[in-house]
């Protein structure tokens, strides 16, 4: 296994939000993260779930370099090759059955692998990994879980995503184990659609101000 825990620590540490993306349309992604980093979330997560989703990944690595594109919903091993050829510099798991965590222990670029039990948080973390994603967060027991499990497994952070908005966000980022959280409502679905993306900037701006009140 490849250690690349230092540098996901540091993706996880440049904004306290990482937008989730969901593209449509490939076309709408450099415009899309041109506008993200300048709001201050340069760490963008675009979602496997469209035919386009690894050619956004791959527009926005080439185009907008300042950019930390990761490739989200990997749920199978033959993915992960896929998004780190097509430019993600990380990739990210909804969930993680053993056989797709054995492939998870070979990837070329660092690795947010999804957990919702203490008990898959554990056998992650004696795998190797240290940051995880906690999904789906609200359904699963929200902060409260992650306070929780900050006392048994002291050494684990989390980037909790699912159920989050602007109002809940600021009680997981109170906590110590909690350096972001993922986030879909800076680019909701019909305004990413119309490409509105002065509205997508000032919802990426308030997110970005989050840190603010850790």
């Amino acid at each position: 296994m490849t250690d690349h825990t230092a540098t996901l620590r540091s993706y996880v540490r440049m904004a306290p939000v990482i937008p989730v993306v969901t593209l449509e349309d490939a076309r709408l992604s450099i415009d899309l993260a041109q506008t993200l980093v300048r709001a201050g979330l340069p760490v963008i997560e675009v979602t496997l779930r469209t035919p386009g989703a690894l050619d956004a990944i791959n527009a926005i690595a080439k185009a907008v370099p300042e950019a930390v594109v990761g490739a989200g919903t990997i749920v199978e091993a033959g993915q992960i090759g896929e998004a780190a050829d097509a430019g993600a510099k990380f990739i990210v798991t909804p969930g993680t059955p053993a056989r797709l965590a054995e492939r998870l222990l070979e990837s070329p670029v660092p690795v947010l692998p999804g957990c919702a039990t203490v008990s898959e948080a554990m056998t992650l973390t004696g795998l190797g990994f240290q940051a995880l994603k906690f999904f789906p967060a609200a359904a699963s027991g929200g902060a409260a879980w992650l306070k929780s499990i900050g006392g048994p497994l002291p050494k684990l952070s989390f980037c909790p995503t699912g159920g989050i908005d602007p109002a809940s966000a600021p009680s997981y980022l109170a906590l110590p184990n909690v350096p972001c959280v993922g986030g879909t409502w800076i680019t909701p679905s019909e305004i990413l659609k119309a490409g509105d993306f002065a509205t997508i900037g000032r919802l990426a701006s308030e997110a970005a101000a989050l840190k603010g009140r850790t």
